[in-house]
């Protein structure tokens, strides 16, 4: 018999709890991603749960959405693998088994201009280094309008999603995609502000990752043993691709107490996000290494 649209969410959400399946890529508990996969499997705004909670749902509705949410427990593929899309701070990208689903807390500090005091008029070029879907890379161009945007990658494959993105979103004309190991990519270039979101799991989480986790690329999440592999290339280059006054804000996630073992002399500027305390950091050029 037919059940109402919050019923079936609710009833979706102790499924998913049942079985235990593990969340933080694009949702943070089993309510939410229940309500994010019924409605997306029903066709209806993701952000119309509220009024939309006495709707009736068909019996072929009901059975289109247990038969995806049946598809997450069994195959333990992150939701947005099985919807296509990933969405972040309200904007829509394609996503799939090329890239790590977007998550970045540099997104939030895009969005809430928390990195908006270190730029200034003379703030021309952005890079976007582990671009991955090229989703920071989107949102960068989309909050600076003035700016060009690069965004660099490892993966070729995760570089051809990410033109999907930056098509989706028109912005083919301000952000140039470029493949490449790290900063090597970009010989000669500087800019004004590097973002970076790189691997930097250590090798300890990295074995206990649960199955949806180990479903994304492992080279965009694996850091070596203290997670700091990439980023001691990168803190070893990054002076010499930043213009005089530019900056560089990190993504090292869980990983403050090995990023300080690793690099006892910098003493970086922490972004707050919601999520986290010191998931961000932010260096400035003068406080990099290498020559003046």
């Amino acid at each position: 018999m037919p059940i109402e649209l919050l019923a079936l969410v609710r009833q979706q959400a102790q499924r998913l709890e049942t079985a235990g399946v593990a969340f933080g890529q694009g949702s943070l508990n089993a309510f939410d991603e229940a309500a994010w996969l019924t409605l997306w499997r029903l066709g209806l705004p993701l952000d119309a749960l509220d009024e939309l909670a006495d709707r009736s749902v068909s019996e072929a509705e009901r059975s289109d959405v247990e038969a995806l949410i049946q598809a997450r427990i069994g195959t333990r593929q992150p939701a947005a693998y099985l919807t296509g899309e990933a969405w972040l701070q309200g904007v829509p990208f394609f996503i799939d088994r090329r890239s790590i689903v977007p998550r970045s807390f540099i997104a939030e500090l895009i969005a809430d201009a928390s990195i908006d005091p270190w730029l200034g008029e003379a703030t021309r070029r952005v890079l976007d280094l582990c671009t991955g879907n090229g989703s920071l890379a989107v949102l960068a161009a989309l909050a600076w309008p003035e700016v060009e945007v690069v965004g660099a990658d490892l993966s070729a494959d995760a570089l051809q999603l990410a033109r999907r993105n930056v098509e989706r979103h028109g912005l083919q004309d301000r952000i140039a995609l470029c493949q490449g190991d790290g900063l090597n990519a970009l010989a000669g270039q500087r800019f004004d502000l590097i973002l970076c979101n790189p691997p930097y799991v250590n090798a300890q989480s990295m074995a206990s990752l649960p199955p949806e986790f180990r479903a994304e690329p492992e080279m965009a999440l694996a850091g070596g043993t203290d997670g700091m592999d990439f980023i001691r290339g990168l803190l070893a280059q990054a002076r010499q691709h930043l213009n005089e006054a530019g900056v560089l804000v990190l993504e090292i996630g869980h990983e403050r107490a090995h990023f300080e073992a690793a690099f006892p002399g910098l003493e970086p500027v922490w972004l707050a996000t919601a999520m986290s305390e010191d998931g961000v950091l932010l260096l400035t050029r003068e406080q990099l290494p290498g020559a003046p």
